[in-house]
């Protein structure tokens, strides 16, 4: 469905109130305890936050508008980037499902993630041994009778500990890359199948990732998401529009660190005059607000091309890049006005510094988005 411009404005206007009431006031709170933040969850599934994107029929939204999901996501996260995350892990991800699931296995799992106490899904791709190199995976499903039997480990996956089923990716064909890689919708208490402790982690403390154990765990047929070997195509897609995502959500992380470092410069005196009137302080977060503005115009980009059915791989690379090392510069340099208190967790900008770092790492490096961008300016 596609928004005019009020009507965009307005899901804006809706996700930066939610921010501002539900979020903000709890984010060192959650970021302290390092619990999942069910309550803020549950929130935002009552105002339509958690599912805005996913079909009508199944209980959605039905705004399936990538541009609208990223200005959301920037406002969410400009309340704090981990809890938006929690928001609106599943609309993206699900899409694979989707696309490739059969409308039974659609009116199985999709409703969950639209309840008014939304089950919590979680994406199974990455192993030791596969990160960047997604198409190298080694969990393996064997075919059997009735189903498919899976031996294998995954690393990294986002609500692990919390989700109620996973989406994983196995190969059928050891060896063969991307053309052995299936999606299986594996549930919570399925036998073989154990999760591991959550990571301790510099930043992103209540989004929580953990690794997954696969022994011999048996998966029914009806459990498989399209044909065997056909995952690897739609999971990319969900990884390039995953990227534009993130791209926003660090717009949103920038905004926040910049703003808290202007309201300390004008009230911060040294030398008899505020320290906003210095010119290494001005000119510092002028340089961070440019390269926040500058990464919003490459995400929005991205995104319309997405929503016009145009080509954006090599584009989703450029917001993913462009917004992660604008978040790291401009908490860099929040961190760097406030001095000593800005090294301190009591005030907000030393924890989006460490929430900042995650940018350049999740779905892809930063080497790997330069690397995507390079094989696209010279293959032309």
């Amino acid at each position: 469905m596609q928004l005019s411009d009020t009507e965009l404005q307005e899901l804006i206007g809706l996700a930066h109130e939610f921010a501002e009431k539900e979020i903000r006031p709890v984010s060192a709170q959650y970021d302290e305890s390092k619990e999942y933040p069910w309550d803020v969850f549950y929130k935002a599934a009552e105002v339509g936050l958690t599912c805005f994107d996913l079909p009508e029929e199944y209980g959605g939204g039905g705004v399936d508008n990538l541009l609208a999901g990223c200005r959301i996501y920037e406002e969410l996260a400009w309340g704090d980037p981990a809890i938006a995350t929690v928001i609106l892990y599943a609309q993206n991800f699900v899409k694979p499902l989707m696309g490739m699931g059969s409308e039974e296995q659609k009116q199985r799992w999709i409703p969950q993630l639209c309840s008014a106490k939304p089950k919590v899904i979680a994406y199974a791709m990455t192993e030791p041994g596969s990160g960047s190199d997604a198409a190298a995976m080694k969990t393996h499903a064997r075919k059997v009778d009735g189903g498919y039997v899976l031996n294998g480990q995954k690393t990294w996956i986002s609500n692990a500990p919390v989700a109620d089923f996973f989406m994983v990716y196995a190969t059928v064909e050891p060896g063969t890359r991307h053309k052995g890689v299936t999606c299986f919708v594996l549930e919570r208490g399925d036998e073989g199948l154990s999760v591991g402790k959550p990571f301790p982690k510099l930043g992103y403390h209540c989004h929580p990732c953990a690794e997954l154990f696969f022994e011999d765990c048996f998966v029914p047929e009806e459990r498989r998401i399209g044909e065997e070997g056909e995952a690897f195509g739609p999971v990319m897609s969900a990884f390039d529009a995953a990227r534009v995502e993130i791209g926003a959500n660090s717009v949103g992380i920038g905004r926040a660190a910049i703003e808290h470092a202007v309201d300390y410069a004008k009230e911060r005196e040294a030398f008899g005059k505020k320290i906003s009137e210095f010119q290494a302080v001005a000119f510092r977060l002028v340089d961070a607000k440019m390269k926040v503005d500058q990464a919003r115009l490459v995400y929005e980009h991205a995104a319309r091309l997405h929503d016009t059915g145009k080509p954006f791989v090599t584009e989703a690379s450029m917001a993913k890049l462009a917004g992660a090392e604008a978040a790291w510069f401009a908490t860099w340099a929040a961190v760097q006005t406030l001095g000593g208190y800005g090294y301190s967790s009591e005030y907000p900008v030393e924890k989006l510094l460490r929430d900042a770092k995650a940018e350049e790492i999740y779905e892809g490096t930063s080497d790997i988005q330069r690397l995507i961008i390079a094989r696209s300016m010279f293959r032309g």
